[in-house]
């Protein structure tokens, strides 16, 4: 894989720390603003990254044959849009897209054109969450399911003295369900596929989810998923069964060990994840679908990604969280 990356924020300087472990991937080119041209060349320095881009249309006309999204929420639609255009296969940084009708159409065109198209949610890719999914039929019938991502956003305080930042901006898609929230919609959905019913309850200032709890609704059991920037607190997921639960500690996105505890007093504590940093199963498993154009197991992860991006556009629309990308209509979907 000849890999571009566009953009120069955090999760690209994270993402760039993990290349010595990525054996078939080659970071060739990296591009952004103009404005972030010092930092382009401070990265491209650092790593080795050989071609150093600020027009986009330049970078996709280069040697490179997959783009890494790394921009602004508000940005992904357009950018993974016009990559596609240009025969590259995309990863995209999540979230997704803004909207559910930017997701369907993305899909559309990677389909028609026979690309690969992947959304970077690190969760599905985990050893952990793959153990996860194996042991749930031992809790039995599930009853209960609460996942609380909390976590204060210095940023917060910024935006308390007026001071919008992107995370804390509606008109870059941001807001606390779109950052922390939608891992725990990953991380739900991948296990017990679509909710029969999705509410949403957020704090919101300013125009934005600063937090808020998100209620999905099964057939048998219901979960209720906390996302919030304003307030900390343990971070903690529960699958709870009329037979035991499985309790684990970190954040969905990361996934490291937890347990089984069974009513009958047998505890089980499990730690499979093999690398040290969360990103690097996932790039592994996106270079090894492209290799052997997996394009099936590929469409099945974008249909998961689809899922999660009709329950974020349902949940914002109940609670009158609008972006400016709402009121874009594009024709070609599905």
């Amino acid at each position: 894989m000849r890999l571009g990356i566009a953009g120069t924020g955090m999760i690209v300087k994270e993402f760039l720390t993990i290349i010595p472990l990525l054996k078939n991937i080659e970071v060739a080119a990296i591009c952004g603003r103009k404005s972030s041209e010092t930092k382009l060349q401070e990265l491209s320095e650092n790593y080795s990254i050989k071609d150093v881009f600020t027009d986009y249309d330049e970078f996709l006309s280069s040697s490179i044959d997959t783009v890494y999204v790394a921009v602004p929420n508000s940005l992904h639609f357009e950018y993974a849009k016009r990559a596609l255009e240009a025969s590259k296969n995309v990863i995209l940084e999540k979230p997704f897209t803004s909207t559910y009708t930017e997701a369907l159409e993305l899909c559309r065109q990677a389909k028609e054109k026979q690309l690969f198209l992947f959304e970077a949610i690190t969760t599905l890719y985990l050893p952990n969450y793959q153990k996860i999914r194996e042991l749930i039929p031992v809790l039995g019938n599930i009853k209960i399911i609460q996942c609380n991502y909390s976590q204060y956003s210095k940023r917060y305080d910024s935006f308390k003295e007026g001071v919008i930042l992107p995370a804390f901006d509606a008109e870059l898609s941001g807001g606390a369900l779109m950052d922390l929230n939608i891992y725990n919609i990953h991380y739900i959905t991948g296990l017990f596929g679509r909710p029969k019913n999705v509410e949403y309850y957020p704090n919101i200032e300013k125009g934005i989810d600063t937090s808020g709890i998100l209620i999905l609704e099964y057939d048998t059991f219901q979960c209720t998923c906390i996302g919030a920037k304003d307030c900390k607190a343990p971070i903690a997921n529960n699958i709870q069964g009329d037979k035991g639960c499985i309790c684990q500690n970190t954040p969905a996105n990361v996934c490291e060990g937890f347990e089984v505890i069974l009513n009958n007093g047998e505890v089980q504590a499990v730690n499979e994840n093999c690398y040290p940093h969360r990103m690097v199963n996932e790039f592994i498993e996106f270079e090894a679908m492209i290799t052997k154009k997996d394009f099936k197991k590929c469409f099945q992860l974008l249909e998961h990604s689809l899922t999660v991006c009709e329950i974020q556009a349902i949940a914002r629309k109940k609670a009158g969280i609008i972006f400016p990308a709402d009121s874009i209509v594009i024709s070609s979907v599905f």
